[in-house]
């Protein structure tokens, strides 16, 4: 059930666990958009979940996206990129992302995650830009 919850986390922690920056990303993900998100394939739930992805280097290791983690690129051609990285006591993974579109991803993971195994296949397809925060109205 801990496990299921933490697929949930906020927003903030997508932006923060990213270790691959900008200036490191390999071309796979400089074809990805940053912006809102659907994604389906998540252990546990049928349903598609919607998440504001302001760097799409964070589906390099989904799984640990509340992590600080580090990552090496040990494959790279143009529209698929393999990944292993490590994120301390947290746990590892290695990922094949395969760039489908700039706007549609397909995302192999599998690793070790809370001590436990995990083996999962994600599919992420952008469908906005992130909405911004509307200010409250004033009475």
């Amino acid at each position: 059930m801990a496990r299921f919850a933490a697929l949930f986390l906020p927003l903030a922690s997508l932006g923060t666990a990213a270790a691959l920056t900008a200036t490191q990303l390999p071309p796979t993900f400089a074809q990805a958009q940053p912006g809102e998100w659907d994604i389906s394939g998540l252990p546990g739930t049928r349903a598609v979940i919607r998440l504001c992805v302001p760097d799409p280097a964070v589906f390099a290791h989904f799984e640990h996206r509340s992590s600080h983690c580090t990552s090496r690129v040990l494959k790279n051609n143009g529209s698929t990129t393999q990944i292993e990285y490590s994120c301390g006591g947290a746990g590892f993974g290695h990922s094949d992302i395969q760039v489908l579109t700039p706007r549609s991803l397909r995302i192999s993971t599998q690793g070790i995650s809370g001590g436990l195994p995990f083996n999962y296949v994600l599919q992420a397809h952008r469908i906005d830009d992130c909405q911004k925060s509307e200010p409250a109205p004033r009475h």
